[in-house]
């Protein structure tokens, strides 16, 4: 008997661990994965270089799937876990049940399943992340050459909106995700002098036509209203129940970085917008944040730090941050220090140049008048980071990619009524000596030329870095 009840119980948990041990298929276990946290790159016009969508597309790359997800190194998020939570985090972070099943899948030979047992597909809107509202787009192409760098242009798109709209979300599309590394549109509301000179369609830049471009300030209501960055998607602004303004009359300022490819293309960018028919009671702006104009990064330092930060003039409260780094960067932390000087960070993690993340905080931060936003990065300009341009180069603030930027965009809530240059004050005087850099914030591809005079002489003390 004790021999038969042995034998018994033996060949239950055989069945047992052969259950556990069963090989996931894709259209049971493996799609559901990949519609939740793949798909909105990896389709057919998006951003990633292959399609995920299909077991035929999928099967090829299931062993670097694997490689991928088990290194955490897709899908892209750089946000140290532990800090706070994030709204946008349940796309990007794979569970530990999630990464064993995928890498379960590719190591028993990446079987398809029963297609009867897949979800339903994931639907996208035709050609967005979003269904718009209102679209916008480029008046004419930009031709860019095969090779070559193209400095930073600026295309003012007169629109004249009839009336206020107050949007809920924004979508900015690359014609050419190719050659357009990031770019943002801007509202120009009535009254602003920044690009009044400009011809509507043309695409100028700074380096050579400051003269037409003017100043792009926070006084006049500039406001960024959406971006793309590889990886970054759509950007949603009605948390509890805010919206961004775009007042009666307003035009549009697309921003673009392209880089080349190797070959001619053209690129037509467009903005989406989703809008709501009742105004809110809360205003979403968007703002550089804490931004060092005047770094200077030492030849061969691994660990270079800068510091910079931002005063708000008005209770607010901090729902996104996008820190912006280039090449050399190499890390960041973003901070709330209160009128007392009790410090708070809000988000912290590693930087990747080719996945610049938007974290979306999962519960506003509180932000009292008198409070700093500070935003600390390292950055690596050694023989050691395998991406620099040149480790034998002092490294200051500029556009391009062998420059450097240090600054995180964000996101933050205020009453409608309040203007936006009452939020934003100054930045720390012992980190920005001139106070045309906060309130009066020129766009970041514009740079006083006394900064960088003062970082090439190593007096900026806008970072440890430049001391």
């Amino acid at each position: 008997m004790r021999t038969l009840l042995a034998a018994v119980v033996g060949t239950l948990v055989g069945a047992t661990a052969a259950i556990a041990e069963e090989t996931p298929t894709f259209y049971r276990d493996v799609l559901p994965i990949l519609q939740t946290n793949c798909q909105t790159c990896h389709r057919p016009g998006e951003v990633a270089p292959m399609s995920l969508v299909t077991y035929e597309q999928a099967r090829p790359w299931a062993l670097a799937i694997k490689k991928a997800t088990q290194s955490r190194a897709m899908p892209p998020w750089f946000a140290e876990p532990g800090i706070t939570r994030y709204a946008n985090e349940h796309e990007k972070v794979l569970s530990e049940t999630a990464l064993d099943t995928l890498a379960r899948w590719a190591d028993g030979g990446a079987p398809a399943g029963d297609p009867a047992t897949a979800p339903p597909a994931r639907v996208f809107p035709s050609g967005w992340n979003i269904t718009p509202d209102v679209v916008v787009e480029m008046p004419k192409p930009f031709e860019l050459p095969a090779r070559g760098t193209i400095n930073y242009k600026y295309v003012l798109v007169k629109t004249n909106f009839p009336e206020d709209m107050w949007v809920v979300a924004a979508e900015m599309r690359p014609g050419d995700p190719a050659v357009l590394h990031h770019g943002k549109v801007w509202v120009r509301p009535p009254g602003s002098k920044w690009m009044e000179k400009a011809e509507p369609g043309e695409a100028y830049e700074t380096e050579t036509q400051r003269d037409i471009l003017g100043r792009n300030s926070v006084e006049e209501g500039n406001d960024i209203l959406g971006k793309f960055n590889p990886g970054l998607g759509p950007q949603r602004f009605d948390r509890q129940g805010a919206a961004k303004f775009i007042p009666k009359g307003s035009d549009l300022v697309f921003e673009l970085h392209y880089t080349t490819s190797g070959k001619p293309a053209s690129d037509v960018s467009k903005l989406g917008l989703v809008l709501t028919e009742t105004p809110p009671d809360t205003r979403y702006f968007f703002h550089a944040g804490p931004t060092a104009l005047n770094l200077a990064i030492p030849p061969n330092d691994g660990k270079a730090e800068v510091v910079s930060e931002v005063t708000l003039g008005e209770d607010a409260r901090l729902v996104y941050a996008q820190p912006h780094m280039h090449l050399r960067g190499k890390d960041f932390e973003l901070r709330v220090v209160s009128p007392e000087g009790v410090s708070q960070t809000v988000l912290k993690g590693r930087f990747d140049f080719e996945w610049q993340m938007g974290y979306e905080l999962a519960e506003p931060v509180p932000i009292p008048k008198g409070s700093k936003l500070q935003f600390i990065t390292h950055f690596d300009n050694s023989k050691g980071n395998r991406f620099n341009p040149n480790p034998e180069t002092k490294v200051l603030w500029g556009p391009q990619n062998w420059d450097e930027m240090s600054n995180c965009f964000i996101g933050v809530l205020f009453d409608r009524s309040t203007a936006p240059e009452k939020v934003f004050l100054k930045s720390g005087p012992s980190l920005l000596p001139r106070a045309e850099f906060g309130p009066t914030l020129e766009s970041f591809n514009q740079v006083p030329k006394d900064a960088v005079a003062a970082a090439s002489n190593g007096d900026a003390p806008g970072g440890r870095a430049g001391q």
